[in-house]
């Protein structure tokens, strides 16, 4: 499909879920995705971990007040491939809508915890799973670090690339220009009430605004910005099970979309106020910012400035969540005439020389698409 020609209505989730009721959040999800259909809007990015919420709790309370909480938390993550993931993409095939959805993610068999993002194309597909690389601050209590191998961009079938990153991962300068070398069309950005906890109640919502906006500009590519808010469903599970706190209010999150010269398409959406924000995306707009500015390509500068992803699975179940490598052969000719291949990884995890790489440019256009590749990221080879 010809990437100009793209157009689509998207919207950002601003929403809260039923806090720590995965079973009743499901429906939830299901319900905003039928009411997407409703208004012709064919791709929705939730946020960060929607089901069951955001762990609010972790800011509040001493952490050993906290391991009976963190255990039922554990209790209502989702496994990917549970019973709520499947009846997701059930109704995300009979509507035509693909979503970028922020769970807690439970290891199946085990008990240990992601931040990830699960993306589920319009005909109910799971192209694949990213699991936030750097948990932050107390975070690390509830969830591990995700690995290299799910750091990466997908294609949908409506013809665009899109990848995410959680909450404060978005300032991982590196996972960003990652996600930009793999021609990121569509950054789904996934928050949690920032303004709503102590200390950040005046700041939390200008530093989204200014880092959502950043990554628009320097990766050019649409943000989708989506945020929860805190409501009463959140406060009173906090009271009745750890006791009263004063350091998580009510209301907040920052939802938009935003176009890669930082113009808002829609929002910003803040406090208690369930909608989706949504604005038309026209892929066809890139062609102008890429005059300026193609962090993709003629404004890399590969000599001086290289970027190494290691994308090698951390976690036995990573290749599986990852979904198919993006990795894919490029022909080139050694100092004999021989005809070889590289195998390159579209976000730079695979080390090529130098030499080699301007020899397969000559004869490869387009180097940083995404496709698709039967092989494991573990499968890379340096030249055959």
């Amino acid at each position: 499909m010809d990437t100009s020609k793209v157009r689509i209505k998207a919207a950002a989730v601003h929403a809260a879920p039923v806090y720590m009721d995965k079973k009743a959040t499901t429906q939830k999800v299901i319900d905003l995705i039928r009411q997407a259909k409703s208004k012709d809007i064919t791709l929705l990015v939730f946020p960060e971990t929607f089901i069951p919420g955001y762990p609010y709790f972790i800011e509040c309370y001493p952490p050993l007040k906290q391991v009976s909480a963190i255990a039922q938390y554990a209790e209502q993550s989702v496994v990917t491939q549970g019973s709520e993931i499947v009846e997701i993409c059930a109704a995300c095939r009979d509507s035509g809508v693909a979503i970028s959805l922020g769970v807690s993610e439970r290891v199946a068999g085990g008990y240990t915890l992601f931040n990830s993002q699960v993306n589920i194309d319009t005909d109910g597909r799971i192209l694949g799973i990213h699991r936030k690389l750097q948990p932050t601050y107390v975070e690390r209590a509830v969830w591990a670090q995700g690995s290299g191998a799910t750091l990466k961009t997908y294609r949908y079938r409506d013809g665009y690339n899109m990848g995410g990153l959680c909450c404060w991962e978005n300032c991982m300068q590196l996972a960003r220009q990652a996600l930009a070398e793999q021609n990121e069309h569509i950054h789904a950005a996934a928050w949690p009430a920032l303004n709503t906890m102590a200390g950040f109640e005046g700041i939390a919502n200008s530093q989204i605004e200014a880092l959502m906006k950043s990554h628009a500009l320097m990766c050019q590519t649409f943000v989708i910005c989506a945020s929860n808010y805190v409501d009463e469903t959140c406060l009173v599970w906090m009271e009745n099970n750890l006791g009263q706190q004063d350091l998580v209010k009510r209301g907040g999150g920052w939802s938009s979309i935003i176009h890669p010269f930082c113009e808002l398409l829609a929002g910003p959406q803040t406090g208690e106020t369930e909608c989706l924000v949504d604005a038309e995306i026209n892929l066809g707009e890139l062609a102008v910012v890429k005059v300026w500015i193609d962090a993709a390509g003629h404004y890399k500068r590969p000599e001086v400035l290289g970027l190494t992803v290691d994308k090698k699975p951390l976690w036995r179940d990573d290749p599986e969540q990852a979904g198919p490598s993006t990795a894919r052969k490029i022909p080139f000719w050694d100092e004999h005439g021989q005809a070889k291949t590289i195998l390159l990884e579209s976000a730079g995890g695979t080390e090529i020389k130098l030499n080699n790489f301007k020899q397969a440019q000559n004869s490869v256009s387009d180097v940083g698409n995404s496709h698709s590749d039967d092989r494991t990221s573990g499968e890379r080879e340096s030249a055959e």
